[in-house]
């Protein structure tokens, strides 16, 4: 801690929180450069509309990543020895902050989408997301033009403390929002079948999952902000929410690889079904059936008079096996939601 004159200045909490918040995203952002790569090695034949997002994201990721150095530059580098200058906005401080809602903003709008098709386009529930998500991006837009404006942490925070804790209120309510849809939403796709079943566990435990890291984040730094007057913990921390939206959509988007392979190895293991309207008919999933047909085995009848005669049923077999009617029309509600392939 230095003071000077009147003012003491924990660099610490300072300079070191907005170090090791620059560092954590860099780490962030090499993930999201490895997610992409995946993604296109694995999606080759995505509709350009998705691909052009991954694209956008990454792009919007690198250019967060530049702006984030650049203050940290400016703070460690162009003011060393200077610790008074700790008040001081950058212009690159005050550009994370627009983009990072940018980015955010263009996640919500894909997970808002996905809400819209899974319930059967359902305005009413995707409105309210939509409205949330631009009320947000309006939010932290306006924080970064103050911040511009004033360049200084201790007046934007006398004049303008809601409007920062505004926008991060608003991105942890549309996080919320989105995961509890979601789950709603998949939790009564759930039918009788034990393969889908299984899919839509791992549907609703993914979007828990990134629903829940993306809010913890937002909510940890507007906690600091609103807590912790005299230090930049809650600016550090601010950097590495971009990297969580980043993630989590490109997250979402590769999991459909694991997804199938998950789907056709419970496609593989046979079933037998019992037919309620006929109790004596055992029918038998055949795993190589493509056609949708099962092979039923129906009892042998045998009659003895003078002679006894077998009389039986012949069935072909099919070679491949698909899901059922209603376990298709499921599946491909939830594909549809991100996979044109």
């Amino acid at each position: 801690m230095v003071e000077i004159g009147a003012a003491m200045v924990d660099i610490p909490r300072t300079q070191g929180a907005l170090l090791l918040g620059g560092l954590f995203s860099a780490g962030l952002s090499g993930i999201v450069a490895v997610q992409v790569v995946v993604y296109f090695k694995l999606y080759p034949l995505d509709v350009p509309i998705i691909k052009t997002l991954v694209v956008l994201i990454w792009l919007l990721d690198l250019v967060h990543t530049g702006f984030t150095w650049a203050a940290i530059w400016e703070y460690l580098i162009v003011y060393y020895g200077n610790a008074a200058n700790s008040d001081i906005i950058p212009l690159s401080l005050s550009l994370t902050i627009v983009f990072t809602a940018i980015l955010t903003f263009f996640v919500h709008c894909f997970f808002a989408h996905r809400i819209h098709l899974l319930s059967k386009k359902n305005w009413f529930l995707t409105c309210p997301i939509m409205l949330l998500a631009v009320c947000r991006l309006c939010s932290a837009s306006a924080t970064s033009a103050e911040m511009i404006r004033l360049q200084s942490f201790s007046i934007f925070k006398l004049q303008f403390r809601w409007l920062f804790s505004l926008g991060l209120a608003l991105s942890s309510t549309v996080d919320i929002f989105v995961t509890l849809s979601l789950f709603a939403l998949l939790q009564n796709s759930r039918s009788h079948s034990l393969t889908l079943d299984h899919v839509i566990d791992s549907l609703i435990l993914y979007a828990f999952e990134i629903g829940s890291l993306t809010c913890a984040g937002t909510i940890v730094s507007m906690i600091c902000w609103l807590t912790m007057n005299d230090n930049l913990i809650f600016m550090g921390l601010h950097f590495v929410i971009g990297k969580f939206y980043a993630n989590s959509i490109l997250a979402t988007l590769n999991t459909r690889h694991e997804l199938r392979r998950s789907q056709n190895s419970h496609d593989m293991t046979p079933q037998f079904e019992v037919d309620t309207q006929r109790p004596r008919q055992l029918q038998f999933r055949n795993p190589f059936d493509t056609e949708g047909h099962n092979i039923q085995l129906r009892p042998v009848h045998i009659s003895v008079e003078k002679s006894v005669q077998l009389g039986y049923d012949t069935h072909q077999i099919p070679r491949t096996h698909s899901l059922s009617d209603q376990e298709s029309s499921i599946w491909k509600d939830h594909s549809k939601t991100f996979d044109s392939k």
